[in-house]
Order: structure tokens, then sequence, then C-alpha cells
């Protein structure tokens, strides 16, 4: 796969949450390609460093919970205050943990909802005074195909991404007058470790494929791909709308 180099990348300053596996990774290597300095935050410790110490200099992990907004706060202070305002923030992190709806707790709810939803308003809060400073400024949120289809056994992380689509549309408003575009990522059924290990079974996968229109699976060099643009220059007409990586699935 041929992939695409944007100088307005080279030397900005980018915050991926999530970024030590999945999907996450992926993205923290592209912005390493494009040679940003990237700092990604995650609470697992073993592979995040790993992938810091595999791809060098220019590459940061911090050790973060998102849902402890206070902790998630005081990351993007120091981030800040090392490498100046951040340029691009990539709301990634979310756990896609299955739940039967007559099992849901009001804790189990507000601790998926901390998981996958509040982290990115505050997160973008965070980073919008830097922004605004700098003049410009991109937020790429992650959403998910699966609301949109309707799947089954996972209605607050399906509400939550539902979530996201309306938060980007509101932040984009919000901010666009400051020459910050938020926007968000509409993944498919993305071809990840945890996901073919836990649910895309062969016979799984033979139902996406069956249902997308390109019929080849997708994986998160793809999903990266539309990220690293959305970041870019080259984007800078684009803001409040949903990108889909998803080869035609929904």
């Amino acid at each position: 796969m041929t992939q695409a180099v944007y100088p307005s990348l080279a030397g900005s300053t980018v915050i991926v949450t999530g970024g030590g596996s999945g999907i996450g990774e992926v993205i923290v290597e592209g912005f390493a390609r494009q040679k940003s300095r990237v700092f990604f935050l995650d609470v697992a410790t073993q592979e995040s460093q790993a992938l810091a110490a595999r791809l060098g200099d220019g590459v940061k992990f911090i050790h973060c919970d998102v849902t402890d907004i206070a902790a998630l706060q005081k990351a993007i202070a120091g981030i800040e205050a090392q490498a100046g305002p951040v340029s691009v923030l990539v709301n990634n992190a979310a756990n896609d943990d299955r739940h039967r709806f007559e099992d849901v707790t009001p804790a189990y709810w507000e601790q998926r909802i901390a998981v996958n939803l509040r982290h990115l308003f505050f997160a973008t809060q965070a980073v919008s005074a830097g922004m605004k400073k700098a003049g410009s400024g991109s937020v790429i949120n992650l959403g998910s195909v699966s609301w949109h289809l309707s799947l089954p056994g996972m209605p607050i992380y399906e509400t939550s991404k539902a979530g996201i689509e309306g938060l980007t549309r509101a932040l984009a408003r919000d901010l666009g007058e400051a020459n910050i575009r938020v926007n968000c990522v509409v993944p498919g059924a993305i071809r990840t470790p945890r996901q073919m290990k836990l649910w895309h079974t062969p016979e799984e996968e033979a139902k996406i494929l069956a249902q997308q229109c390109i019929k080849a699976r997708v994986d998160p060099v793809h999903v990266t791909a539309m990220v690293l643009f959305l970041a870019s220059d080259d984007a800078r007409m684009c803001t409040a709308h949903n990108y889909w990586v998803d080869a035609g699935y929904c």
C-alpha cells in the first residue's frame, strides 16, 4: 500500500489517546512516519513501552487513564509544556466489551461512558486554548460503524459512539472560528489482533465480507490513512463531518 507523506505534519505536536495497540498503535506509527512529535496515552504499559522503544526518537508514551479527567488534563498540560501547542489530537481510546442490556447497572453505565465518550470532550477542551493561540488545529474523533448497523450486545458502546458524531458536529461549530477543525473517522470491521482474537471468527469474517462492497478486510493502516489526511493541511476545509473507512460495510 502506497502511503502519502504530508509536509505540514512534520514537526507538529500530536496526541493520540489509546495509542498502545490496535488502531491507535498504527496511527502512532503513521504520525511517526510523517516525522511528527507524537505523544500517546495508554494504560497498557508493556505494549506501549515496546511501541515507543521500537519507534524511537519523536515518539513518547505517557501512562494515563483517560477516564481520570484530572490525570488527562495534567498529561496534556505536561505535553504542551514540553512541546508547545498541540497541532493534532486523535481521540481514539475506547473499549468495545460486550454487555447485555438486562445486566447494565448505573455504575457500569457511568464507567462505559467514561471510557468511550466523556474523555473526548475534556481532551479537546484541554488542547483548545493552545490551538487557538496557534491559530489552527485538528481534532479527529474515532467513531464506529456498530451503531449504524445496530449490532447486538453493546448498547452503551453504541450510544457512546453515536454521541461522538454529535459531539463532533457541536465542537466543529464552536471551534471553527478559531480555525480548529473537528472531524470523525468511522471505521468498519477492522482487522485488529483484539477483534480477531475475540469476535472475528471465520464465520463472522465471511459475513463481514459478504456485506462489504469491497471484498477485502479493512486494516488499521486504512483508518490511519484517513486520519493522517484529516490531520494535514491538505484537509484544511474539512470539518464537522464523518469520514467512513469501512469498504462499504454499512
